[in-house]
């Protein structure tokens, strides 16, 4: 094999190593979604004792996630893209990566409420599976693209 046979593009490179960060990130994020979540759905918001306790033990577990996102991704998956400057500045990336992560989490309350209201699958793991595999597994692909493209895209007009 040739020298050059192992020369990955700079973009490439770029493009694989904030995939595998996003994924790591994502992992820790996944694991407080899915903890609180379930904590949630089987004690204080427990569909049997509160009208659409499930969503609203989405939604919790989901802004829980965000934030734990927001500060991983900042500081790990996006180091090199990240804004820096004036508090204005980083705010601003932080709503933009807030409205990111609540459309692509759209993705997984939609599932959700597709399983739930709609298909009448109705049980713990029909909840996860909707919410947790599926709404997950296609929200993450949306996230990880406007992540790239909006919130931490490198060349910005300010």
């Amino acid at each position: 094999m040739s020298e050059h046979a192992l020369v990955v593009p700079s973009r490439l490179r770029t493009l694989l190593r904030q995939g595998l960060a996003f994924l790591a990130v994502g992992g820790v994020g996944f694991l407080v979604d899915v903890g609180v979540f379930n904590a949630l759905r089987a004690t204080a918001l427990s569909p049997a004792h509160v009208a659409n306790g499930e969503l609203w033990a989405k939604a919790i577990s989901v802004s829980l996630a965000i934030l734990v996102n927001w500060i991983g991704n900042r500081t790990i998956a996006f180091r090199r893209e990240r804004r820096t400057g004036p508090r204005h500045v980083v705010l601003r990336e932080a709503v933009e990566f807030f409205a990111a992560s609540l459309i692509g989490s759209a993705v997984s309350l939609i599932c959700l409420a597709v399983s739930h209201d709609l298909l009448g699958l109705r049980t713990t793991a029909d909840d996860n599976i909707s919410a947790n595999v599926i709404g997950l597994g296609l929200g993450t692909v949306l996230r990880f693209a406007l992540y790239r493209l909006w919130v931490f895209r490198p060349v910005r007009a300010e």
